[in-house]
């Protein structure tokens, strides 16, 4: 059994995060790309097989449950997906090497966002800016350090452009 979301909380039905503070402290509701808004629990139950009581700290992606119950289910995961299987991490085999993880929205305005490693890229616009934080020293993306790490932004603009795969369906619209 897994309990999980795709998003963070929501202002949907006249819903408040802000009175439970859904988020806690993190910034950002659902269509928000800082973690508030994509930073969700994942809370993972098989009596017998997933160790009880273990706590990670490995980010890992809603894209990623088709390869790991693909691999659960000992058959291969389609070709050209995203995710990988986390499944040595919810057996306590070790962390799981993944990839930078990427992500756009294309509801109010266009705008991306890249987590590799400690580093999380934001850019709202497809010229705009790239905001950069290091969400291990800082998970509130309250510190941008973007004009501190100039070599760190570009690698994450190539990504931003790499990563994005075009379709009709979801055009970006020049600025």
């Amino acid at each position: 059994m897994i309990f999980t979301s795709d998003n963070g909380p929501h202002r949907e039905g006249g819903h408040d995060p802000d009175f439970f503070r859904s988020s806690g402290p993190l910034r950002g509701i659902k269509r928000d790309l800082t973690e508030g808004g994509i930073r969700v629990p994942f809370i993972a139950w098989m009596p017998g097989t997933i160790p009880a009581g273990k706590v990670s700290h490995q980010p890992l992606a809603f894209w990623d449950m088709l390869p790991t119950f693909a691999q659960l289910a000992e058959t291969r995961t389609p070709r050209g997906l995203d995710g990988i299987s986390v499944l040595n991490l919810l057996l306590d085999r070790g962390e799981v090497e993944h990839p930078h993880m990427y992500w756009e929205f294309h509801e109010r305005e266009f705008s991306q966002a890249i987590r590799d490693g400690k580093w999380k890229a934001i850019r709202k616009g497809i010229q705009g800016k790239t905001q950069l934080y290091d969400l291990k020293k800082d998970p509130q993306e309250l510190h941008d350090l973007a004009s501190q790490e100039p070599g760190i932004v570009a690698r994450m603009e190539t990504l931003f452009r790499t990563l994005r795969t075009d379709s009709a369906m979801f055009p970006i619209k020049p600025e």
